[in-house]
């Protein structure tokens, strides 16, 4: 049975945390950013949890996490690798409805300062090229419905998110 979650899923700068904030309220429901789950769970930023596990170290954290997620009527906003955990992905879509905030990488581009610093998981050598080409088509498999953000306000793209969750 689903739970009328929304689950937020994107690159890193297509505004999750943002937008599901403002939904939540729009709708009345809870809000969980997993990216604050993780940190708070472990104690430290997601830059230094990386650092310290590797990237698939982190991605494997974050699935955990992902997949212990319970909750109802809550707008998740999760981090952008989470479409790495096949378990949590499937919890998700168990659990709700999954949204992809879609962006074309130049906006991504102009949106994102200092990936390391951000908390963005990046194997050796790859850059935010490789990176979104990579993630790109997890995020098409893994949604319920995708919606395109390019020029949109932020209003604009919760009412979106309203109408076809409804």
């Amino acid at each position: 049975m689903k739970k009328d979650n929304i689950i937020l899923i994107g690159m890193p700068g297509a505004g999750k945390s943002t937008v599901g904030v403002v939904l939540a309220k729009k709708l009345g429901y809870a809000f969980v950013d997993a990216d604050l789950v993780i940190q708070s769970r472990e104690g430290k930023l997601l830059h230094e949890l990386i650092a310290e596990r590797g990237v698939e170290g982190f991605w494997k954290l974050e699935e955990a996490v992902g997949e212990s997620i319970e909750t109802v009527r809550t707008v998740i906003a999760t981090g952008g690798s989470a479409v790495y955990g096949e378990k949590a992905m499937a919890h998700y879509r168990q659990i709700g409805t999954v949204v992809y905030l879609s962006l074309p990488l130049q906006a991504i581009r102009e949106r994102l300062g200092d990936l390391t610093e951000r908390g963005v998981t990046l194997r050796d050598g790859q850059d935010l090229d490789g990176l979104y080409a990579e993630r790109q088509p997890l995020y098409e498999k893994y949604a319920d419905i995708t919606v395109n953000c390019e020029g949109f306000s932020i209003r604009e793209i919760v009412e979106k998110i309203a109408k076809t969750t409804a």
